[in-house]
């Protein structure tokens, strides 16, 4: 069912930090830059982060923010993807308290692979069923009792609410592709599932 409340075009907004995984923002860029069968965009898309400086992901791909953290207006969707170590933007304070600021006011957020970390740290999915990357659901519990931590090796996708999380890596489009089923009803969906040629993964 689309969610006729949301207001048109949402603004999306993307968390960039150093050591960021690739597809984790690629994929949501992908998804929601798509216009629909009118030519309309639905949504605007910013990458943010603590400054307007590149920052170099976990693979080499190098990107320049949109926006700073303290730029940034009230977002409809906040994107928060992982990194290998995510002890890096769980310590900190300036990223939680965004995440949490902004989780105030969103429609949803989201996270991919260690994302969730983040989520876990700034408390902003306590209660919820939320997953992590495969293999690491045992240590995200023990680190944040608060979530409620589904099995990554049967749940690539899990949506609690407002809050939504991935495996990360390729599972991220599966995971944007949802929320934009959810904001923009199951035909963009299908749209973009086929202009992203999905149908040739299988």
């Amino acid at each position: 069912m689309e969610n006729q409340d949301i207001k048109q075009p949402a603004t999306i907004g993307v968390l960039v930090f150093e050591g960021f995984l690739a597809n984790e923002i690629v994929a949501p860029l992908d998804v929601f830059t798509k216009a629909n069968d009118n030519g309309k965009p639905l949504f605007k898309v910013l990458l943010i982060a603590e400054t307007t400086n590149p920052y170099v992901s976990e693979e080499g791909l190098k990107v320049v923010p949109d926006l700073t953290i303290a730029n940034c207006p009230d977002l409809d969707v906040l994107v928060v993807p992982g990194a290998m170590n995510p002890d890096n933007q769980t310590q900190n304070r300036t990223l939680m308290d965004f995440i949490r600021q902004q989780s105030q006011k969103t429609e949803y957020t989201a996270s991919h692979c260690a994302g969730a970390f983040l989520l876990g740290e700034s408390g902003v999915a306590d209660g919820k069923q939320v997953v992590t990357y495969c293999g690491g659901g045992e240590t995200l519990q023990k680190e944040y009792p608060s979530l409620l931590i589904q099995d990554d090796s049967v749940n690539a996708v899990v949506s609690d609410g407002n809050i939504i999380s991935s495996n990360g890596n390729l599972v991220s489009y599966l995971a944007s592709l949802e929320l934009l089923g959810k904001m923009a009803g199951v035909t963009q969906r299908k749209q973009v599932e086929d202009e992203l040629l999905i149908h040739k993964l299988n």
